[in-house]
């Protein structure tokens, strides 16, 4: 490598660098200003604090109203997951008849359902609530989980079908001529050769829904069913005196769930979302 090429290549990776700090210097300051003082937590700005203290930890963890974060961690995880099992069930369901099934009006239910992708979520809100409210589901987990499993989120349904379309039609008349029916053809052929459009599923619904705060606060007032972040809402208080040093340690502790998932299954979502609608 000659000097002027080797100093490009330096210059590169040092901007490429600084622009990587720079998007996550809010995440930094996020975790490090979690273990500094109160009153040295916006006095102090820089990254490397004078004191550290576990008091927010143990302070936030204890909760709100005799309910500590435990059980808001509890909440979120059962709303996540079964969020991501209504997802993973219906849209496999939905874009399996979409993409191989042959039955009236299959071209308008497509349209139909891609066009419920452009429409703003704040449009529904409205009519939702007044049909959950006659159900009785306010306050409930239902409104936040049922939606899944009736295959709501046609975005993924859109990712499924675009993944089946590039899986060869001989492996289905292969399995066909061997006797097996359209279960069987789904369950032993299209899922297996599905599961990184899965995957790439179940890692969207987990983060979504785990970082979900407007549908939740609309739907969910008592603090015994709270997720995690109506709790850490809850910590702040505009009117009053907040604990910004609990509210910024909830919040750290909040990521790394979301973390751990996307690091854990990083190798098939980039698999599913770059073999997506590939021939």
């Amino acid at each position: 490598m000659t000097i002027k090429h080797r100093l490009t290549v330096i210059s590169r990776h040092a901007l490429i660098i600084l622009f990587g700090f720079i998007m996550l210097y809010p995440v930094l300051w996020l975790v490090i200003s979690s273990f500094k003082p109160n009153h040295m937590i916006f006095t102090d700005p820089g990254l490397i604090p004078k004191s550290f203290t576990l008091d927010h930890y143990i302070n936030g963890w204890k909760g709100l109203q005799g309910v500590s974060f435990a059980k808001f961690f509890g909440n979120s995880m059962f709303i996540s997951i079964m969020s991501v099992l209504g997802n993973i069930i219906s849209c496999s369901l939905a874009a399996y008849a979409f993409s191989r099934l042959k039955f009236r009006f299959k071209g308008l239910l497509f349209s139909l359902m891609l066009v419920t992708i452009m429409l703003p979520y704040h449009v529904t809100l409205v009519p939702q609530y007044i049909l959950y409210n006659e159900l009785n589901w306010i306050n409930t987990y239902f409104p936040l989980i049922l939606p899944k499993w009736l295959a709501q989120d046609s975005f993924f349904i859109l990712l499924m079908v675009q993944f089946i379309r590039g899986i060869p039609r001989e492996l289905d008349e292969s399995a066909t001529i061997d006797g097996c029916g359209q279960g069987q053809l789904f369950f032993r052929i299209i899922v297996p050769l599905l599961v990184p459009a899965l995957i790439s599923t179940a890692i969207f619904t987990f983060i979504w829904s785990w970082d979900d705060f407007f549908s939740q606060m609309i739907y969910i007032s008592d603090i015994s069913l709270f997720t995690v972040q109506l709790g850490i809402r809850s910590l702040f208080d505009p009117s009053g005196q907040s604990d910004w040093g609990a509210l910024l340690a909830m919040s750290t502790l909040s990521l790394l769930p979301v973390t751990i998932i996307f690091l854990t299954f990083q190798r098939y979502f980039l698999e599913g979302i770059a073999t997506t609608g590939l021939k």
